[in-house]
């Protein structure tokens, strides 16, 4: 089963890019910021000489990063997938790049054919602000536990209504998800929470570590956070965490799509992954 116009081709392609550098994933149709969308289709266009338009995995907000984002798009060009990446990374600015590119069926979509996605939520916990990285990091200056948090959030795994950690502006259909795993680590004075699940709803993770932080402050117990799901109020959680310390790492697809677009990122952290 594919969608695809007579004369077209499909290819994916594996985004990395800084949130700091635009104001979200989507094109906006009234406004003139720098959306990562308008950079990609920008670029692609030129590259395929013809208008083409893009859809991604996941949808992130203004400030939000991206290591492993793919993305789909349609085209009657005719080009090898080396020249793709790198005709393509000549036109787009800076903070945003193509890692890998690959033909693949029409039957592909980056959106609706993902089983699962992953991000990583990284914090710097210092009594002292940082001077690099702070769009990069989320800085926090009170200490935190990482096991409390960790054992806070085990209560998130399977298959719930997340309607405490929606946004009130979320377009999704249902608050339902399944949430596959999620984990808190600490790495000297950064600690990394890691979520996969089957999809996410805006603010969804944000909103998540919102009910983390105090927990691992000590001033709730791990508890609130099961508490907080079985309100299904938004309203009884905590806040938003801030959107810098926030990466789209990977997704999951069915495996007759071989993307690479396995959990990675970000790449200062990475060694620390791999041990």
């Amino acid at each position: 089963m594919t969608d695809l116009e007579d004369g077209y081709r499909r290819y994916a392609a594996v985004v990395e890019y800084n949130g700091a550098c635009f104001h979200g994933w989507q094109r906006q149709k009234h406004h003139d910021e720098p959306t990562v969308q308008a950079a990609l289709e920008a670029a692609i266009s030129v590259v395929a000489n013809h208008p083409v338009s893009v859809a991604c995995a996941g949808r992130t907000d203004a400030g939000v990063h991206a290591t492993r984002q793919v993305i789909h798009f349609d085209t009657k060009a005719q080009r090898k997938d080396y020249g793709w990446m790198m005709g393509v990374n000549t036109h787009l600015p800076d903070g945003v790049a193509l890692q890998w590119v690959g033909e693949v069926g029409g039957d592909f979509h980056a959106r609706y054919k993902a089983q699962a996605r992953r991000y990583r939520y990284v914090i710097y916990d210092s009594p002292s602000r940082m001077a690099l990285m702070h769009d990069q990091l989320t800085w926090w200056k009170y200490p935190l536990d990482a096991e409390r948090m960790h054992e806070a959030a085990q209560h998130l795994i399977g298959t719930h209504d997340f309607t405490s950690f929606r946004a009130k502006d979320c377009q999704a259909k249902s608050p339902v998800k399944e949430m596959h795993a999620i984990s808190v680590q600490r790495f000297d004075r950064i600690l990394v929470i890691e979520l996969e699940c089957s999809a996410f709803l805006y603010h969804m993770v944000r909103n998540i570590v919102g009910v983390l932080l105090p927990i691992g402050e000590g001033h709730k117990s791990p508890d609130w956070m099961k508490d907080v799901l079985e309100f299904r109020d938004r309203s009884k959680a905590g806040i938003t965490a801030p959107g810098g310390g926030l990466y789209f790492v990977g997704v999951k697809y069915p495996e007759q799509f071989t993307l690479p677009c396995e959990p990675w990122g970000p790449a200062l952290l990475q060694p620390l992954f791999e041990k």
